[in-house]
């Protein structure tokens, strides 16, 4: 029998704390029975949704605490108030110390960001961590990075997303050499900011073997596939994910209004109701829940703050099918496949010369 994968939880993170993340937990349960939880948070609050899911309350340990990390806490502050006491901490602290295999927290994404890297430190070469998720396309599923777990970046930045956006692709969709694209306003080469332009310089000198850099991909290109993975800084990457979700859930409004406007309308709908649902599932964002921090000596999930238990429920399955992938080792080799640091990535100038 399989070792059991161990999954540390911030039970209070996130809009609704414990109320979410409990229900959650017991979903992802049932299709994950070989599931131990370590919950952390206040103890009240969470045996008292713990009553309601038996099964969950049998895999799990309740280690409490009643210092919560606010949604609205900047990094600095979190670090300061949170450190080694707060629920998020603790969870982080549980996979550093070998309890966990991984921390899931729908918490506040700088502090956890901040905390993750404080606590359990980058990889050699990396000095910065990227939150990456899987993000359904019309082509299948691409990685796209970062969705904010830091604003801003410099070129070696984006070639570093770029080798461990890769990495992550390669070892989930099974693909040798991962096609990569960069974000930017427009595919011709003078468009963009300097450092993008800069990184893709870059990858283009430089001719990784672990990826094949394809150049520029326009917003409208993530969901059309472009690549099966797309790099962008943590701003524009958060703003490209939020507008996909708001957009999202503006077109599942919509049909549903276009859909009760007439008595033929509704008759429509029911025969092709099996369509319809399938188009939803398609477009609710809860089911693409779960983004890896990427770049950490140790697997944290982030989960979005305001979803519900099936949507926390999906981050918990990210979180289950990184241990069992065992991402992390698979990264560290494509990164480091002689087992020395990666190498830095060479000045624009050094790798043109």
């Amino acid at each position: 029998m399989p070792q059991k994968v161990r999954i540390a939880l911030d039970a209070m993170g996130g809009d609704l704390g414990a109320s979410v993340v409990i229900p959650g937990a017991a979903i992802s349960l049932t299709r994950h029975p070989d599931t131990e939880f370590l919950l952390f948070g206040d103890r009240a609050l969470i045996d008292a949704e713990l009553a309601r899911h038996p099964a969950l309350r049998a895999a799990s340990r309740v280690i409490h605490t009643d210092v919560a990390v606010s949604m609205h806490d900047k990094p600095s502050q979190a670090l300061r108030r949170g450190r080694k006491t707060s629920s998020m901490w603790l969870a982080i602290d549980a996979v550093k110390k070998g309890e966990a295999d991984v921390a899931i927290s729908a918490g506040n994404t700088g502090a956890l960001a901040a905390m993750a890297r404080f606590c359990l430190r980058m990889l050699p070469g990396i000095d910065r961590p990227a939150l990456a998720a899987i993000w359904p396309t019309a082509r299948g599923d691409s990685v796209v990075l970062d969705l904010g777990a830091t604003i801003g970046g410099d070129a070696h930045h984006l070639v570093a997303l770029a080798v461990m956006g890769s990495a992550m692709a390669s070892v989930l969709f099974d693909l040798e050499r991962p096609t990569v694209g960069l974000l930017n306003i427009g595919v011709e080469e003078i468009k963009g900011r300097e450092e993008i332009r800069e990184a893709a310089e870059l990858l283009r000198a430089m001719n990784l073997p672990q990826l094949e850099y394809i150049g520029f991909v326009e917003g409208d290109g993530i969901g059309k596939g472009a690549a099966d993975v797309i790099v962008a800084e943590g701003f524009s990457g958060n703003i490209a994910l939020k507008a996909a979700e708001g957009t999202a859930r503006q077109i599942t409004e919509f049909l549903r209004g276009a859909m009760s406007r007439t008595w033929r309308a509704r008759i429509g709908y029911l025969f092709a109701k099996s369509a319809f649902k399938s188009l939803r599932d398609k477009l609710d964002p809860s089911k693409s829940n779960g983004s890896v921090v990427l770049g950490l000596n140790g697997i944290v999930v982030k989960s979005h703050g305001g979803t519900d238990a099936e949507g926390f429920a999906y981050a918990v399955d990210v979180g289950y099918e990184m241990v069992r992938y065992d991402l992390l080792n698979k990264i560290n080799k494509m990164l480091n496949p002689d087992g020395s640091a990666p190498p830095t990535a060479p000045t624009a100038q050094e790798a043109v010369s």
